[in-house]
């Protein structure tokens, strides 16, 4: 990837952005992918239903996959309350770097303590995997405040698609580091409560290992701000937040994209949460033909963020984006008229395609409409965006679930009215007016 040349930074200044830089910030979404496609996807998110909550699941069928989904609606509820805060702070201490290697080692260190929970131990299960989304959410906001630093509006697409492209790889190294020890403990007779736990010691070991280059290469261009005299960092924050939000009139097509980003990553987040879960449940998949799924997915996913992050830069955010949602709809309804393992597997990659290219268009728009000096802040309000979108999707779905004791195929109603309608509010936002309305706003500052 060429030098992506001078910079400005949150104060406006210049500086260079060398090669190397822009292959470690995407190296983070490497790192971190291990975690969602391990954890929250694949292989815990099952073991969570079917040992975990295995006495809950026996006494009303669906309550554990409620369970499942309350606990990462709870995280992510708490990641809403308090991501634009510290986004703003890190704005105004310019900190973002400090925060990230934070965040990084507690959702390491808690990943590695949900190994700890055995059968039945519902509540340290949850108590862990909420610590543990927490962290890893927070990660996301703040490496995501780097891209506008790093990037021009010329060139976001392509390196927000390189970023994501890449983090499906690191999904699918630690997807088949995982396959690699299933395979050997089931050759020995080793049980699902051998085995995932060690999955998830994997899964911790390769995101602290792989995450070293973002921490050596990655620059804080930010420079401090000053504060008010007897004005905390939090209340600070918190008063830049409230500001952000009066002001929303001056910055329309960005706060009308982070609406239309919440109600189509409800979406999103749904799939991300119970598909392994629906595999299992609906078309019988069993642990290892369920990693395999996902790892095909992972390429498929890989190959759409890339191609829309080109198509991004070529032909626009919006209309690229457009194209994303279609694919989408289309994976939902293939995915409700499911009856073989063929149909799961073309509804899977549908699915892929459209998440790449989902995620790493969204990331670039709100990056292309943001002003520099608010990239912390206004990328937490991204992240609040997408954390109340993985409280309405996953939660909605699990209280379907719960109150139709199962029916996983009707419960996708729900998955599907999220991507029309954002959709249908896509339609409203003007990229060049966003932009225009950005410049205006760093220029008044």
């Amino acid at each position: 990837m060429s030098n992506a040349g001078k910079m400005p930074d949150s104060r406006g200044t210049s500086a260079p952005v060398q090669r190397r830089e822009i292959g470690a910030w995407a190296f983070f979404d490497f790192a971190n992918s291990g975690y969602t496609t391990v954890v929250l996807t694949t292989i815990y998110s099952t073991y969570f239903v079917a040992v975990i909550g295995a006495g809950m699941e026996a006494a009303q069928p669906g309550s554990a996959t409620f369970a499942w989904t309350l606990s990462i609606g709870a995280a992510n509820l708490l990641v809403l309350l308090c991501g634009p805060v510290i986004g703003a702070i890190a704005d105004r201490r310019a900190s973002k770097k400090r925060f990230l290697l934070l965040s990084t080692t507690l959702c390491v260190g808690s990943t590695a303590l949900l190994a700890l929970a055995g059968p039945d131990q519902l509540q340290f299960a949850v108590v862990c995997l909420i610590v543990s989304t927490i962290a890893f959410s927070i990660g996301e906001n703040l490496i995501a405040a780097f891209l506008p630093e790093i990037a021009t509006s010329d060139n976001m697409g392509r390196i927000s698609g390189y970023g994501w492209s890449l983090g499906y790889f690191g999904g699918l190294l630690t997807l088949s580091a995982c396959l690699a020890y299933i395979n050997w403990a089931e050759a020995r007779d080793m049980a699902a409560t051998h085995y995932v736990p060690v999955c998830l010691f994997i899964t911790a070991l390769i995101f602290a290992v792989t995450a070293s280059p973002t921490f050596i290469w990655l620059r804080e261009r930010a420079t401090p701000m000053p504060s008010a005299p007897n004005l905390s960092y939090v209340r600070a924050g918190l008063d830049r937040v409230v500001l952000t939000l009066r002001e929303a009139t001056h910055l329309p097509d960005l706060f009308r994209f982070l609406l239309c980003l919440t109600l189509f990553q409800s979406g999103v987040a749904t799939v991300v949460v119970v598909a392994a879960i629906y595999a299992q449940q609906v078309a019988g998949f069993d642990s290892q033909q369920l990693i395999v799924l996902i790892m095909v997915v992972n390429l498929t996913a890989a190959i759409g963020a890339f191609a829309f992050g080109q198509a991004q830069d070529r032909f626009g955010s919006v209309v690229s984006l457009r194209a994303a949602l279609l694919i989408w709809i289309a994976a939902i309804f293939v995915t409700q008229g499911v009856d073989s393992a063929g149909g799961v597997w073309l509804a899977g990659n549908l699915m892929g395609l459209a998440m790449g290219a989902t995620q790493a268009g969204g990331r670039a728009l709100v990056g292309q409409l943001t002003p520099h000096s608010r990239n912390g802040e206004i990328f937490g309000l991204w992240g609040l965006a997408n954390r109340a979108a993985a409280i309405i999707g996953p939660v909605s779905y699990g209280l379907i679930i719960d109150a139709t004791s199962g029916d996983y195929r009707f419960a996708l109603y729900s998955t599907l009215a999220f991507f029309v309608v954002g959709l249908i509010l896509l339609g409203t936002i003007s990229e060049q007016r966003g932009r225009a309305a950005a410049l205006l706003d760093e220029q008044a500052t």
